[in-house]
Order: C-alpha cells, then structure tokens, then sequence
C-alpha cells in the first residue's frame, strides 16, 4: 500500500494539508488572542458605564463588576482626563503592557507565540480604543491564565479541524488518483505484459484510449515502439527462412558450377582465338560465383567470412569488374571508365573487393539503363598518407529518398523498384571487415558518388 503510487501520493497529501493548516494556525491563534483581548476590553468598558451612570456603588457590586469582565481594573480617559473607574488588589507587578489601537500584524503573531510558550501567569496591562467612541483611550489589566488556557483550547479545534480536513481531501485525492491515474496505469502495464508474451501478434499492440493527454502520448509511444518491434520481428523471421532457402540454393548449385568449370577446362584448351580470348573471362566468372557460394553457405551459418588481407593489383580488380559489366549493358548508351594508376597495390581480399565494386558498379547501371537517359559511370583511386580511396561516381538518376533513408540496411534501402537493398549492406559490411568504410559522398539529380577507404597498416602481406 505505502510503496504504491496512490499510497504515497495519499501521505503525501496528508502532509501538505496539514502543513498548509499549520501555516495558517498561527495567524488565526494570534486574531484569536486579539479577539479575546478585545472582548475584555469591551466587558470592561460596559462594567466601567455602571459606574458613570451611579457614581455611588458599593464595593461588593464594583468587584462583582470586575470579576464578570474578567479583569482587575478599568482606566478611561475622556476629555483628556485619566480616570481609574474601577479597580480591585493586583496580585503581582504589571510585566508586560499590549497596545491594541495600532499593531501589526507581524507583532500579533509574535506576541501569541510568546504567549503560547509562557507556562507561568503574568499580570499585563491591555489598552484600546474604547467602543462606540466612548472615550478617548480606555486601559485595563488582568491576568494571563484565563488568555492562554482559550488560546490553547481554540488551537486544539483548529489541529484536530485540519486533521479532519486534511484526511477528508487526501481520500478524495487517493480516489481520483487511484481512478484518473492508477488504473490507466495499470492498463498499459497490462498491455506490456500481454505484448512481452507474444510479441509477434499485432493483435496485442496497444490501442491509445487514455483522455488524460501525458497518458495518450504514452500510449501511442508505446504503440508506435511495439508496430516498428512487432515489424522488425517478422522481418528478422522472413530474413531467417530466406537465408535458409539461400543456403539450400547455393548448396545445389555450387555442384552446378563445379561440373561447368570442369567443363571451362576443356573450352580453355581450343584453338579457337575468340574462345582463347574468352575463356579466361568465363572461368574467372565461374570462380567467383563457386566463392560466392562458399560464402553464402558460410554466412548461412555465421557471419561474412574474415577477409583474407594481401596486396591486389586495383588497376587489374578493376578491369575484371567492368569487363563482366560490359556483357550486361548491351547496346545502352553506356560508358564505364577507370582512372587507377597501374602499379597501385591495396590491401585487400581480392574475392570480396570484387563483390563490391561489383556491386557499386552494377547498382549504378540498373540506375541508368532504368532512366533510359545514356551515362557513365567511373571507378578513380587514390592513395593517401594513412588509407587508399577508391571511388564509384556515376551520371544517374541520383538515390530515392528511402534508400538515403535506409543506406546499407538490407530489404530497406533498395534503390531501384524490386530491388532488396541487398547489395549495398553486403558491399557495407565486407569493407567493414577490412577495418574501412563505404560512405555515399552525394547524390542527386547529376548523379551519385560513393566512396570506399582502406586502412593502410604494418602488416606483412603477399602480392597477388
């Protein structure tokens, strides 16, 4: 019950209540004392009218006079004379006079808490203004018991008035709180619990109902985190049957491809100058996609393979890439050019550095031939002081706004219709595992620039 929201939110209120009670018990114990003065002052003042109307009364009806105002003595002053109009014995010295015609109220309360904290009876002299303008000043003096026995009683009433009040409105808050808080609480924890259960049923996604605004905006917070979950989920699902179905596939045909390169062998041998100039081309192409495979299957069971670092000829890697391009462009309007230097060496594997600027390459000519507007495309490379840079520009179309949106995440940021979005995460993942990085300098209406940088490091390697 304490450790609840509601419980302690009830304690607290309880706190506050009496607190502000507090704060206003010591203002209304000193108007209290005021009023008390005030009245024995008035009590005087009829008892004094006695006298003025007789001034031969006997001494017993003087302090009977006296007793029923509950003072000592009476002191007027009218026309500028002092006159003691009534008086009896003073039991002790005067050891404090209280002038109530013109006092603050800082000196109220200060006087009421003094008051309050003096145990032992004194005598105090009290003056006013006299009532209904009868006199000029009237004084009066009278002992302290009766004073602070009132006050004490009066704020006894007041405590236990605003304990009342306090445990009154803390319920009332503890209710609403229980109704206008808790339970919308509550319901959405519930909806937690139900979604942690099975997380991939959209059934049990949150619908907002909450009409307490902060409540709402939770909600649909909620709601918005458990669709885009919910979502990832089956994503990461169809990923995982679909790597599954990949892996099977590429099982199959790397032993195609294994009998056609028995077969590229042969064709190697002819005498025939265009398949002498081909063949080399056919069972490179061959190769790689028996690598291709490899790793397919590898990556079926874990991650893309550790590259496997020594020194590439760019200048060559490059010319493979756009020669298998070259086959695919037909008769489009389309020009592939390089500019690496020849004697330029990069650490690399030499397989998966294909797969990338395969892919750059090939990402960029579906680009264009889709624009049906004839363009270039071109790989330059460069070496720096700590890394190589190799870049991929082409006159395309530019990127769509979801594949910017979504770069490098797979079956997201396709940037053609149809397309997966698989190429590039590949490409962004295989340079990663060089120590490098793929980033996308530009794109736009003119054409896109990517941009491929690998560390250079003290690392013995072979040359290929």
């Amino acid at each position: 019950m304490l450790n609840s929201l509601s419980g302690r939110f009830l304690i607290l209120t309880m706190v506050f209540v009496m607190l502000a009670e507090v704060l206003i018990f010591v203002p209304s114990v000193a108007r209290f004392r005021e009023d008390f003065l005030l009245n024995r002052l008035e009590r005087a003042q009829i008892a004094s009218l006695a006298l003025l109307a007789d001034d031969m009364i006997d001494s017993e009806l003087e302090d009977e006079l006296l007793l029923n105002a509950g003072v000592f003595n009476v002191v007027l002053r009218r026309d500028e004379l002092r006159q003691l109009v009534l008086s009896s014995p003073i039991p002790g010295a005067v050891s404090a006079t209280y002038d109530l015609r013109d006092v603050s109220s800082l000196t109220l309360i200060g006087d009421a808490m003094h008051r309050l904290l003096m145990r032992e009876p004194e005598v105090i002299r009290v003056i006013g203004n006299p009532f209904r303008d009868g006199g000029l000043l009237i004084e009066i003096t009278l002992e302290t018991t009766a004073l602070r026995v009132a006050m004490i009683e009066y704020g006894v009433r007041i405590l236990l008035l605003s304990a009342v009040i306090s445990i009154v409105t803390a319920s009332l808050l503890f209710l609403a709180v229980r109704v206008l808080l808790v339970k919308p609480i509550k319901g959405v924890v519930g909806h937690i619990q139900s979604y942690a259960k099975a997380p991939e049923d959209a059934r049990r996604v949150i619908q907002p109902s909450a009409r307490v605004t902060e409540l709402r905006e939770a909600e649909e917070a909620l709601q918005s985190l458990q669709t885009q979950l919910t979502q990832a989920l089956k994503q990461k699902e169809r990923m995982a049957q679909l790597g599954g179905a990949v892996a099977r596939v590429s099982h199959d045909l790397r032993n195609i491809l294994t009998s056609a390169q028995l077969f590229t062998d042969r064709i190697e041998m002819s005498k025939d100058p265009v398949v002498q100039r081909m063949a080399p081309k056919l069972v490179g192409s061959i190769k790689r996609a028996v690598s291709l495979c490899e790793s397919t299957l590898a990556f079926g069971r874990a991650e893309e393979p550790a590259p496997t670092l020594m020194l590439v000829n760019l200048a060559e890697l490059v010319g493979d890439v756009l020669d298998s391009e070259r086959l695919a462009i037909g008769e489009f309007d389309l020009s592939l050019s390089e500019d690496v230097p020849g004697t330029l060496m990069v650490r690399a594997d030499s397989e998966q550095l294909f797969r990338v600027l395969s892919n750059l390459v090939r990402n960029a000519r579906q680009a264009i031939v889709g624009s049906g507007v004839p363009g270039e495309i071109n790989i330059a490379a460069s070496a720096s002081d700590d890394a190589w840079c190799i870049d991929v520009t082409d006159t395309g179309p530019g990127l769509p706004n979801k594949a910017k949106e979504h770069l490098f995440q797979p079956f997201q940021g396709g940037a053609r219709k149809g397309g997966s979005g698989l190429g590039l995460a590949i490409a962004e993942e295989l340079i990663r595992g060089h120590g490098g990085t793929l980033e996308l300098l530009r794109t736009d209406a003119t054409g896109t620039a990517f941009r491929i940088r690998l560390p250079m490091g003290d690392v013995t390697l072979t040359s290929r």
